[in-house]
Parts: structure tokens; sequence; C-alpha cells
């Protein structure tokens, strides 16, 4: 399945055009960095992936709209899947970017590979 590309386009809005921003297809989505880590993706299976500490993680999981997400049968410590219908409303996807840019935007800046 490909990802939501109008989910995308709003994505983009929301990210801006910080220098230290990119857009990267990977995982049948579309996953936008900051400082060389994966923050957020545009989910190929729908909605969104967000990365944030894994403590902060687990108290958001309600199993309705944010899940654990799982990857090949295992789940990803830090990584949340949450529904599109969570973030049809523009303040809750930016809060949600927002959480996962954060958290990449925490990590020491990796070198770009040219």
């Amino acid at each position: 399945m490909a990802y939501d590309e109008e989910l995308a386009e709003r994505v983009r809005d929301v990210v801006g055009a910080a220098p230290d921003t990119a857009e990267r297809k990977m995982f049948g989505g579309l996953a936008f960095l900051f400082g060389g880590h994966m923050g957020v993706a545009v989910s190929g299976g729908g909605g969104l992936m967000v990365r944030m500490a894994p403590a902060e993680a687990a108290a958001l999981v309600d199993d309705i709209s944010v899940m654990p997400m799982v990857m090949q049968g295992r789940e990803l410590d830090g990584w949340l899947r949450v529904r599109a219908e969570a973030v049809e409303v523009e303040a809750e996807l930016e809060v949600w970017v927002g959480r996962g840019a954060r958290f990449a935007r925490s990590l020491p800046p990796k070198e770009p590979k040219y």
C-alpha cells in the first residue's frame, strides 16, 4: 500500500523548511528526518509512525488511535503507530509531528552520507 500523499503534504507543512530536515522514502512510506534521525513517517500502512523516548511512548498508547509500532512481529521501543483518524485535526497533527521532531533533534546529529 502506498503512503497517503495528502497526509505527507500536511506533514511537510508542519515540518517546514528547517535546514536540518530531510525526506526519504523508506519502508513503503515517507520518512521525515531531523539531524539525520527519523522522527516521523507517513506510513504505507496508513497514519503516522512517530519516534520518541520509550517511556513517553508507552504512556501514550491507548490501543485505539495509538499503538506500539510492530515490524516483523517485533514491537519497537519508542515507536508508535498513530492512526490517520487521530491526526485529522491540524492541531493534533502538529502535536504528533512535534513529538517525533523533538526526540530526533535531541539525538547527536548524524553526518550526511553522500
